[in-house]
């Protein structure tokens, strides 16, 4: 491996080397004197142009064509995008909503977004991460994605590349926009509507404000109102063998018992459900769970048909941007972000323990009568395992808040550009509970009054218990949260001196960032107010980092130019101030990028790359202490090493364990190696194709090891796991540890490609673009080891994700002056599913060797048609999913409570009419 590693990096030094020999002996073309500008990925303003370095630009008109409404919704479909967090997860998890970008699959941990050139505040709870929905789209004039490492220029964060969304300036008038979104099948509608004004000519009156404000609404999408999404108990047939799939939970309504004895290493723990005991069947809303076995016979919920595809949501955004000259050669700028984002996710009501101690009315009614003269003697208690429905659903409403001010000076002066800014950048979460969630006083003295019977059907209860519920449900905050950050940054670049192809440039540049992440818990939350739950972890860190970098870009010839970039970076130790210490050390790396950009003729284009990049660990990941994480995502029989330790603390069957996580402090910053090849071919003004080669490699990467791993092999992870105390009920069971570790590499590589060819005819003008990404490599190792590698190339890995080899955008458009008509298809290849052990119906019993399915590739097909009314007036009429192609089954068992589809990769809502109009004065 480290001679195969060797060899591909001397390729690339050598391609560099060639482009530069090449180069020596062709003959130039005189280029055009243009304007000169900054473009993403270099710090010196040159020709815009096509430049050594892959970047993609996507322009006003592409993004309205593609029917987006959302930043999130432009960049996640675009074929060089794989592994981002949608914002569906928001079911099932405290995301808020968020999304991510992930440029290869890297993750969106390594590729990083900026605003006009500069960082974001990043997510509280994900590290470096931005959300994508802090973003006014209404505001965006173009998008620049750099596919190709960026941390010499950038710093940490930027080894899968760069995503710079560029804002609208120096715009004159008022425009209105409004759009309307219908899916054919009920639920998911959306609207929106935003307002643009601008004043003053730059360039004549010497300054320009510019304001623009858009409202978003977006209704909730129940799972129920898609046939694909309706259930947790799923019949299908697989090789002639018919199974069924049930993710159904154990915590139900009338509830399951599980009853605990003496001695439980010799009497195992039993679980049975009263309800189906004492009627022969499970009660509605319940099925019989098909993974119960000698000791359990419980009736599981359909959780599935309670939750949601796609919460409910509104997004406020505000942009207003102001450019003032302060002579000849000086500008003063400011511009400011402001974001409001209010989503509620409704999932299944809440599963919640209730103790049941032996000798009270509850027990001696439901729980003694069912077992044997000799199990009423040793019996120590029992759980009900419940599912709060009677409470409706756990409703949680997350308001984030985003503000991002830059203000700063461009200037001309001694022969150099200098552009420098202050960046005040603050994101903010209020998460809250609007339903669902027991207080817990009032809730312990309904089961002690026996005015509450959990082993009762859900909706029996009487008048009054229903009052004393709805005066049982908590409404209030749980956490604030927010990560604020400061900096200041200068940078300035210049000529230097001649050379054959012109004139040599360097840039230089320094900055500074102060980071300040903090978490606060409300009262609430953790004085034991909400019944059965367990308080987020408090925290306030601080880190700051310094960086300077320096690049020279060298016109070898006129068809030649050769680019050097050096940067280094320092980050200071984590100052946890709730503990009062530091936690980890500073750390501190220096990276390069050497690139080529050759032209043999006008028509040809060749470039290359290399270079070095690194990402330092969140401060979470570094500092924070262990805390209670939820549950796993799949249930597992007790391991038998840990219940020879202790047997008390497995739970008898096949079910779902408690969750712990916690920081490193020895965490070392990531390192990655990285190069690209590529080329350019316009064979003529209406024909260009281009494709790039890259590759990445990571090392000590931060990883840690899977519920999967950690079930399948719990001696060799023995320190992942220890106990956990139910605050409920007190009881004590085994728990699972994620913990990070420097120890993990990865190996990506692919080809982004695109054609594009426009032709002028009698009817309007045709064009055609396709683009795509097809992946080469996608090579990990297991989490927890350096040297045992796996993939997850068209297969669902243990990453509990699909790298995806072919993804690709075919785009056909005919403009006809008045009326433009456009097609856009969409492709995604199949892939092997997750491995699951479903029921076999004829054997009546669960399998033991895993199944795998084959999902089949994923095509929809967009039309939009765009018709101008009047030269200030045009208005888009568009259909997404045109032939309503649904999910695929999937039979994973991760992101979020969505079950037997996976929303990460298909279009949930179905087909989809849309209406888009904009005017202008």
């Amino acid at each position: 491996m480290f001679f195969k590693e060797k060899i591909g990096v001397q390729s690339v030094r050598l391609a560099i080397g060639m482009l530069g020999l090449i180069g020596a002996q062709a003959i130039a073309q005189e280029q055009p004197i243009v304007q000169r500008v900054e473009i993403t990925g270099s710090a010196i303003k040159r020709i815009q142009r096509e430049g050594a370095l892959p970047v993609q630009v996507i322009s006003k008109e592409t993004i309205a064509r593609t029917g987006a409404t959302t930043v999130s919704d432009l960049v996640q479909k675009l074929p060089a995008m794989q592994g981002f967090t949608i914002e569906a997860i928001a079911a099932g998890t405290n995301s808020g909503g968020r999304t991510t970008a992930s440029i290869h699959d890297l993750g969106g941990a390594y590729t990083l977004v900026l605003l006009n050139g500069r960082r974001m505040a990043p997510l509280e709870d994900s590290g470096s991460s931005v959300n994508l929905n802090s973003i006014p789209l209404s505001a965006v004039e173009r998008v620049e994605v750099l596919t190709d490492g960026a941390s010499a220029l950038y710093g940490a964060d930027a080894i899968a590349g760069v995503i710079n969304f560029i804002l609208k300036k120096n715009y004159q008038g008022v425009a209105i926009d409004a759009g309307y979104v219908h899916p054919e099948h009920e639920g998911g509608k959306s609207a929106n509507v935003s307002v643009t004004a601008g004043f003053g000519d730059f360039d004549t009156n010497g300054y320009n404000v510019l304001m623009t404000y858009r409202h978003d609404e977006q209704e909730q999408l129940k799972a129920p109102q898609r046939r694909f999404a309706k259930t947790a108990y799923i019949p299908f047939e697989h090789d002639g063998v018919k199974y069924i799939y049930d993710r159904t939970s154990t915590s139900a309504a009338p509830a399951n018992a599980t009853v605990s004895f003496v001695n439980p290493a010799v009497n195992k723990a039993i679980g049975f459900n009263p309800f189906q005991k004492a009627n022969g069947k499970c009660a509605e809303l319940n099925v019989t769970y098909l993974s119960n076995d000698a000791l359990t016979n419980f009736c599981s919920f359909d959780f599935a048909a309670t939750v949601e595809i796609i919460p409910e949501s509104k997004r406020d955004t505000f942009f207003t941007s102001g450019r003032i000259k302060l002579g000849e050669n000086a500008t003063a700028f400011a511009d400011l972000s402001l974001g409001r984002f209010d989503l509620t996710a409704r999932i299944a009501p809440n599963p919640v323990g209730v103790s049941i101690p032996k000798g009270t009315a509850l027990y001696n009614q439901y729980i003694q009568p069912n077992l044997t003269p000799e199990q009423q003697t040793n019996a120590t208690g029992a759980v009900a395992q419940f599912r709060a429905v009677d409470w409706g659903t756990r409703d949680s409403q997350t308001i984030t808040d985003v503000r991002h001010l830059v203000a700063g000076v461009e200037a001309a002066a001694y022969g150099w550009d200098f552009n420098s800014a202050v960046t005040l950048s603050k994101y903010k979460i209020n998460e809250k509970y609007d339903g669902g969630y027991m207080l817990n006083t009032e809730f312990r003295a309904m089961l002690t009054n026996r005015t509450f019977d959990p082993f009762a059907p859900a909706g029996s209860q009487t008048d009054a218990t229903k009052q004393l519920i709805q005066n049982s449900l908590f409404k209030g905050s749980i956490r604030e949260a927010y990560s604020d950050m400061k900096g200041f940054d200068v940078r300035g670049s210049r000529e230097v001196f001649a050379l054959p192809g012109g004139s040599a440039s360097v840039a230089v540049g320094a900055d500074y960032r102060e980071l300040n992440q903090v978490l606060n818990a409300s009262e609430a939350a953790k004085n034991g107010t909400i019944y059965a739950f367990s308080a987020p972890a408090e925290f306030d860190y601080t880190r700051d980092s310094t960086g300077a970098f320096a690049e020279l870009a060298m016109p070898v010839l006129k068809n030649l130019e050769m680019t050097a970039a050096v940067r280094w970076d320092k980050y200071s130790a984590v100052k946890d101030a709730r503990a009062n210490r530091e936690v980890g050390e500073s750390q501190d790396a220096s990276t390069y990028k050497l690139t080529a950009r050759y032209s043999p003729t006008q028509q040809i284009l060749l470039r290359a790359s290399y270079g070095t990049g690194f990402r330092v660990a969140n401060q979470s990941q570094i500092a924070s202490p262990i805390v209670s994480a939820g549950v796993t995502s799949g249930s597992y029989v007790c391991p038998a090493s840990l219940e020879s330790e202790n047997a008390g603390f497995c739970r008898p069957g096949r079910q779902q364990y408690d969750v712990k996580r916690g920081g490193n402090s020895q965490l070392n910053p990531e390192e990655s190696e990285q190069y690209t090849l590529g080329f350019r071919i316009e064979p003529s003004n209406s024909v260009t194709f281009g494709a790039d080669l890259w590759d990445v490699r990571m090392t000590n990467q931060v990883s840690s090891v899977s519920e999967v791993q950690a079930f399948g092999d719990p001696v060799k992870f023995r320190e992942l796991f220890s106990t956990h105390i139910n605050p409920a009920t007190g009881e004590q069971k085994w728990a699972y540890l994620i913990a990070p570790i420097n120890i993990g590499r990865s190996h990506y590589r692919g080809i982004d490609w695109d054609f594009t060819v426009g032709e002028k005819y009698s009817f309007g003008k045709f064009s055609l673009n396709v683009n795509g990404t097809h992946m080469l490599k996608a090579n990990y190792t297991t989490p927890g080891t350096d040297n045992v590698w796996t993939d997850s190339m068209d297969r669902y890995g243990i990453n509990d994700a699909v790298t995806f080899r072919n993804l690709a955008r075919f785009t056909a458009a005919l403009d006809s002056g008045k009326m433009v008509n456009s097609f856009t298809l969409n492709y995604r290849n199949g892939y092997t599913d997750a491995p699951a052990t479903p029921y076999n119906v004829a054997t009546k019993a669960n399998i033991t060797t895993p199944i795998r399915l084959e999902v089949p590739s994923y095509v929809t097909v967009d039309y939009q048609g765009k018709y101008f009314i009047t030269n200030k007036w045009d208005v888009r009429l568009g259909i997404k999913n045109l032939m309503d192609k649904e999910p695929s089954l999937s039979l994973r068992t991760s992101s979020g409570h969505q079950v037997g589809y996976d929303p990460r990769y298909a279009d949930t809502m179905g087909r989809t009419l849309y209406l888009n109009t904009s005017y202008t004065f």
